[in-house]
């Protein structure tokens, strides 16, 4: 059996990968999961090899599996709510758009201005029948991918590609689905001197105004304006596992503590899983995800989020235009608190 372990890097989160008939990645609370995986495979191994009956022993291992499992998800830090929002497993964008279509997905590019940002994807897919305009951030699988989507950061041309995108929809009349994964918009030069705030600033207005059904959806990491840039919709979900908030903990922690070293305290001051936004009203409801997150069982979250999409499309279709949009200026307006 091939066997060997090293720390990766992804996005300030460290994954322990073991690689045990493939590959699997784990986070650093994950590691009891870890250690019994790697016991399950070497009773699985020596049955194979040896012809012994290990049976008792592998059902064994793998109800502890699910009790550890069980156990350690039921009661998640934000932190590590943060840490399974970067798993380097977890579906991206383009996952949950093939599934949702069943690849009937056609990509639209570019805004028109400057160029196609390839950290925004977007473009026509069929949802149960019927048109849906789809709309997020993607990042990449690996190295080189990360650096072609720009880590999920879109550019100013991004927003206005996605703004490009709802107009289109709203002219023919198709319901707008946004998938939220992003640590931030991009915050280089070249972004601010097109305009990045102003991109963004456009894309709230627009989304306030449009005519036609629009649902959003934080599948990963909601970061600051770059998330809240395709973030207005008639109704807001968040994934279990994911955090939406105006700043990053380790952000939060550099500029408070002048170290990333209280991250830990910075995520739970943050208020920024998907409870805490519950509870604030700042999101809709929260969408469950299988024992393990997301990346556990795709197919099982597929297909939940679809039933979601599904049953919120066929509410929101029904709702007259003007109506619907007196209801999202409201209940924007309604969040936060006004002085004076």
């Amino acid at each position: 059996m091939i066997t060997w372990c090293f720390l990766v890097e992804s996005q300030g989160i460290k994954c322990r990968r073991r690689r045990i008939f493939g590959t699997m990645n784990y986070l650093d609370f994950e590691e009891p999961i870890m250690t019994l995986r790697e016991q399950l495979d070497q009773a699985k191994e020596i049955q194979d090899k040896n012809d012994l009956d290990m049976a008792t022993t592998v059902e064994e291992l793998e109800v502890k599996i699910q009790e550890v499992i069980q156990e350690i998800y039921s009661k998640l830090t934000p932190w590590q709510r943060v840490q399974v929002s970067r798993h380097p497993d977890r579906p991206y964008t383009l996952d949950y758009i093939q599934a949702l279509t069943d690849g009937d997905f056609l990509e639209l590019h570019g805004d028109r201005t400057v160029k196609d940002d390839k950290a925004m994807v977007g473009g026509l897919g069929e949802l149960d029948g019927r048109p849906v305009m789809f709309i997020g951030q993607q990042k990449g699988i690996n190295t080189k991918m990360r650096q072609y989507r720009n880590f999920g950061m879109a550019n100013p041309e991004g927003y206005r590609k996605a703004l490009r995108l709802m107009k289109l929809a709203e002219k023919f009349n198709i319901p707008v689905v946004t998938l939220i994964d992003t640590p931030g918009a991009y915050p280089g030069l070249e972004a601010e001197e097109r305009g990045q705030g102003e991109a963004i600033a456009r894309n709230l207005l627009e989304m306030c105004q449009l005519q036609v059904p629009i649902v959003c959806m934080v599948i990963g990491e909601g970061a600051s304006g770059g998330a809240l840039g395709i973030g207005i919709g008639d109704k807001v979900f968040m994934m279990e596992n994911t955090w939406y908030s105006v700043i990053s903990p380790e952000s939060c922690s550099s500029i408070l503590w002048r170290s990333w070293d209280f991250k830990m305290q910075a995520a739970e001051a943050l208020k920024l899983t998907g409870e805490d936004m519950k509870g604030l009203g700042l999101v809709d409801d929260i969408v469950p995800e299988p024992l393990g997150g997301a990346h556990a069982n795709r197919e099982e979250t597929f297909a939940t989020v679809k039933n979601l999409l599904i049953t919120e499309l066929d509410k929101l279709q029904k709702l007259n235009a003007d109506k619907r949009v007196n209801s999202r200026l409201r209940k924007f307006s309604n969040m936060g608190v006004v002085a004076g």
